[in-house]
C-alpha cells in the first residue's frame, strides 16, 4: 500500500472512531461538547436520528480501512479489495452527508467541507487502486508493484 494512501486511511478511519467516541459519551453525558462545535439542529431528535444512522457506515468503512491497512503491513494481497471497499463507503458516506446540508442549504464550512473531502480525496487513489487489482488478477504483481509506487 502506497504510504500517502495509508496515511489518508489511517487518519481518517482513526478520526471517525474518535468522532463516534465522543458522539457516544455525549449521549451519555459523560462528555460536554460545546454547543459551537456541534452540527446545526443538534438537539433536534430527527436530525440527531439522521446523524447516528452514519454510525454504522463510518464504523465499518474505518474498520475495513484500518484492515486494509494492517494487511498491506503483513504483506497481504487483500489489502487492495479491502481498500477499495473502505474509499467507496467514505466517499458514500461524505457524499450523503454533503447532499443532506447542501438540500437544507446549510453550508457551515466546519460541517460542509470536511464532508466534502471525504467524497473528495479517494478519487485521488481509486483509478490506481483498481488497476492494481486487475493486475494482481491477472498475475502480474511486478506490474502491480509498479503501479503502487506511482501512488
Amino acid at each position: 500500500m502506497p504510504k500517502s494512501l495509508r496515511l489518508f486511511i489511517t487518519v481518517t478511519d482513526v478520526l471517525f472512531i474518535l468522532y463516534w467516541t465522543m458522539a457516544a459519551l455525549s449521549e451519555l453525558n459523560l462528555l460536554t461538547i460545546p454547543r459551537e462545535l456541534m452540527y446545526a439542529d443538534y438537539d433536534n431528535p430527527r436530525v440527531v436520528a439522521w446523524n447516528w444512522s452514519f454510525f454504522p457506515l463510518d464504523i465499518v468503512f474505518s474498520l475495513v480501512g484500518l484492515a486494509a491497512v494492517c494487511a498491506s503491513n503483513k504483506g497481504h494481497q487483500c489489502w487492495r479489495p479491502l481498500a477499495l471497499i473502505s474509499l467507496t463507503l467514505t466517499m458514500t458516506a461524505g457524499g450523503m452527508a454533503v447532499s443532506y446540508w447542501a438540500i437544507l442549504g446549510e453550508f457551515d464550512p466546519s460541517w460542509f467541507i470536511p464532508n466534502l473531502l471525504l467524497v473528495i480525496w479517494p478519487l485521488f487513489f481509486l483509478r490506481q487502486l483498481v488497476a492494481g487489482m486487475s493486475l494482481v488478477a491477472l498475475g502480474t504483481d511486478k506490474v502491480s508493484d509498479s503501479l503502487n509506487k506511482q501512488l
